[in-house]
């Protein structure tokens, strides 16, 4: 099943952010499959401040885990965020990491 993680950065949470990013793209890396597709959503300057990320799971618990132990999460750089099923219906992307 497809799953869409929204999660919004809490405010001045650029330099969390960036000091969990090395560790975000290794955990995406050691588990193989999960993200289909995802980026950070963009402020007006063009600074990452939230991602959308489109996940595989065999549920949703499993992709609610696997998001919880993001180090993003973990390094509380957002202010909120949620985990719901989604249906690819148009124009699919196939992207790997």
């Amino acid at each position: 099943m497809l799953f869409v993680v929204i999660a919004i950065d809490k405010e001045n949470a650029l330099p969390l952010r960036m000091a969990a990013r090395e560790a975000h793209f290794a955990y995406l890396r050691e588990t193989p499959g999960v993200l289909r597709l995802g980026g950070p959503f963009l402020d007006a300057k063009g600074d990452m401040n939230g991602s959308l990320m489109i996940v595989e799971a065999e549920s949703l618990e499993a992709a609610k885990t696997w998001h919880a132990n993001d180090p993003y999460v973990k390094a509380a750089v957002f202010a909120s965020s949620e985990v719901r099923p989604w249906k690819a219906t148009a124009n699919p992307i196939e992207a790997k990491f």
